[in-house]
């Protein structure tokens, strides 16, 4: 009897364990909805976590046109140090049908057109009333874009957008900043 009841305790101590295991970091909350039709045009990238594929970018805007099959047609522009234009077009799907706050990126490249290839987990955690400012993030917080319609924002605009990118779970203090026009004008 005493032997089945150790057991017993042992077993549930043993489940209440599992139970209370950390599972991971909650995902960062999207926005409930994405207006595609005001969503597209042009953004400029203001700041971004570090990447790879980005880390010649000194200025970068991304293009979205909103297509007749529903997807959004994606061109992101990258103008280098050495003052050059780099492009990539490609297109956004959403992740789950009928909703607009995570998407699925694909680029128009060879690697991309290989089986298997990873898409861009492209989710909107805000996007202002007016549409005038985003941030956009994946879910584990490793990629990160504050875009704004214009090329600049005012501090506290700024501000409000980091905040909520930190209350988000991203580190902003690795940012990479836009590099202004004025210092890409001196560039040889």
């Amino acid at each position: 009897m005493i032997r089945r009841s150790l057991l017993a305790l042992g077993a549930a101590l043993l489940l209440g364990g599992c139970a209370t295991q950390d599972v991971g970091p909650v995902p960062p909350k999207t926005v409930d909805h994405v207006d595609f039709k005001r969503y597209q045009g042009k953004w400029y990238e203001l700041a971004r976590l570090p990447m790879y594929f980005q880390r010649d970018c000194a200025q970068s805007e991304a293009h979205y046109n909103l297509r007749v099959d529903g997807s959004v047609g994606v061109l992101n522009r990258c103008l280098t140090l050495e003052g050059k234009w780099q492009e990539a077009s490609g297109s956004a799907t959403p992740q789950v049908p009928g909703k607009t706050d995570k998407l699925w990126v694909t680029f128009d490249n060879w690697f991309m057109k290989l089986p298997g290839a990873p898409k861009g987990n492209y989710w909107v955690l805000y996007v202002s009333s007016d549409y005038q400012t985003a941030l956009v993030g994946n879910p584990d917080r490793k990629y990160l874009w504050i875009l704004s319609r214009t090329p600049t924002l005012p501090a506290v605009e700024r501000e409000n957008l980091l905040a909520r990118a930190r209350q988000q779970g991203y580190d902003t203090t690795r940012l990479v900043w836009r590099v202004a026009d004025r210092d890409m004008a001196r560039k040889p």
